[in-house]
């Protein structure tokens, strides 16, 4: 029964260590440093817990379950606690260090917990082979399951509650099976059932407590929210204006988005003769494709988008579908939902355009997205007379990782003409118009005016001011084993928000 329980256990602990870190890359982004602080201080926390251990001398077995209840509390009302000390404080980072380190420690006591539990039944080498196998399996369970099973199906919050659950389940089961080892059986059922009770009830409230933390994220109300596999989507509304987040990064405003996707599609379109066969990556709202469907010689577009439920979003929630005109039901454009990096590696089509709408490169999966080896492969699907456009972040609020995007399509092999756009909802937003052939302002040829674009704005969309111009020396290009951009991005966003 013990043998049994570690492996559960193990699997709970190693969940809880997940939920904090995907929490932290939610709240605060860079996930990088988030999973490195929350593992390295989880694992000293977890020596720490070890060491002692060895002030346990009497009653093993009771302090092993009073681990268990605190573990199973803690842990599983850890998201919780994050979330709210987050939106209602300025505690998140003590709240956070503080679950850490008592969820570190109460790991470290159940191994040596146990192995003293069994010494008596088995020989000191094969107890510790035994109790370690088990515990390391039951971290492959949890690390597997939480990406592909838990956080899915379940989301953050009902995750962290369903696995204190199951933890003070495991802790009940060994109560009952081992009650006559154990000195004081009614004082750790009490405490058992009190805490299983008070996890049930948040689970049942799962739903109004979740709303009411993330209302608090947000300053409009709060009209869809929805885990996906890949990233955490809510939906906002303040009268007519609708507002897509995407990890809580706003991804466009319904009543300025036309000012961002404008420029985005038709000044690279400007420069090719003839917009026949397009290549969208990202842009799963269908705004980008929206444009792009406006060149009445357009054959066929292929929209690459990670997520799928974005794209189901998309197409079927009316408000959304009325902002991209049914752009994602047209006949002419075919939804690939894969990886952008590796459809490229594995298409062999041609484009006269390609956007790469994509998301801040504020992770590493999506600083990969914005390497030269990723634009060298994009470089590749251009067909002669074609060009590319990528989002490139704001010049003015992080200058240097703009014009670092910019030296990295350049260092692919591409010409390169850098623009800008005013979108209110995000300020001064950059782009980069590349081509295999020379580029010039005055070889533009707008052929698609809009709300915003003009050819006046479009020509004075290639002149920045003195505070967006390009820093000197420049900085490093982005590369896969030197990925710069990420640094470059966090430093000129940090500094806006400090």
């Amino acid at each position: 029964m013990l043998l049994a329980a570690v492996f559960f256990v193990a699997a709970c602990g190693i969940v809880y260590e997940l939920l904090i870190g995907a929490a932290a890359s939610y709240l605060l982004g860079d996930s990088v440093t988030q999973f490195s602080f929350t593992i390295g201080l989880f694992m000293s926390a977890m020596g720490l817990g070890s060491y002692l251990s060895r002030r346990v001398r009497r009653r093993l077995l009771d302090a092993f379950l009073w681990v268990e209840i605190t573990l199973g509390a803690v842990g599983g009302a850890a998201c919780l606690l994050l979330f709210g000390a987050y939106s209602t404080s300025d505690l998140y980072l003590p709240v956070m260090v503080l679950l850490i380190f008592a969820i570190g420690a109460l790991v470290g006591l159940e191994i040596p917990l146990i192995v003293r539990l069994l010494e008596r039944h088995t020989v000191l080498r094969t107890n510790i082979a035994n109790v370690l196998g088990l515990d390391y399996a039951g971290g492959l369970l949890g690390a597997v399951a939480f990406p592909l099973l838990l956080l899915p199906r379940l989301g953050l919050l009902r995750t962290g509650l369903a696995l204190g659950i199951a933890n003070l389940a495991v802790g009940a089961v060994v109560l009952a099976h081992c009650r006559r080892g154990v000195v004081h059986p009614r004082r750790l059922a009490a405490a058992t059932g009190a805490a299983l009770l008070l996890l049930a009830l948040l689970t049942a409230r799962a739903a109004t407590i979740q709303a009411y933390l993330e209302q608090r994220l947000y300053r409009d109300r709060v009209i869809l929210s929805r885990e996906t596999p890949y990233q955490h989507v809510t939906v906002t509304r303040y009268h007519r204006d609708v507002r897509l987040f995407i990890n809580g990064n706003l991804e466009f405003s319904s009543i300025d988005e036309y000012r961002y996707h404008e420029p985005l599609v038709h000044i690279p379109a400007g420069f090719v003769p003839r917009v026949e066969n397009a290549l969208i990556l990202g842009g799963g709202d269908g705004l980008a494709a929206r444009e792009i469907l406006r060149y009445p010689e357009l054959r066929a577009v292929v929209l690459v988008d990670i997520d799928p439920d974005i794209v189901r979003l998309c197409r079927e929630d009316p408000t959304l579908r009325a902002l991209n005109a049914g752009a994602l039901e047209d006949p002419r454009v075919r939804v690939v939902n894969t990886d952008a990096y590796k459809f490229l590696e594995g298409d062999s089509g041609l484009y006269d355009l390609i956007v790469v709408d994509l998301p801040d490169p504020n992770n590493e999966a999506l600083c990969k997205l914005y390497t030269r080896e990723f634009y060298r492969l994009a470089a590749r699907r251009l067909s002669r007379a074609g060009a590319l456009v990528t989002q490139a972040s704001s010049p003015y609020y992080a200058r240097e990782a703009f014009w670092c995007v910019v030296g990295t399509v350049a260092a692919a092999g591409l010409n390169v003409l850098p623009y800008r756009a005013y979108v209110p909802s995000f300020g001064d937003w950059g782009f980069v118009v590349a081509s295999r052939g020379p580029l010039s302002v005055e070889g533009l040829r707008l052929r698609h005016s809009g709300r915003f674009l003009t050819p006046d704005v479009a020509r004075d969309a290639f002149r920045f001011p003195q505070d967006e111009a390009r820093p000197d020396p420049p900085p490093a290009i982005n590369t896969l084993f030197s990925p710069v951009l990420l640094r470059l991005y966090n430093r000129g966003w940090d500094n806006i928000r400090r």
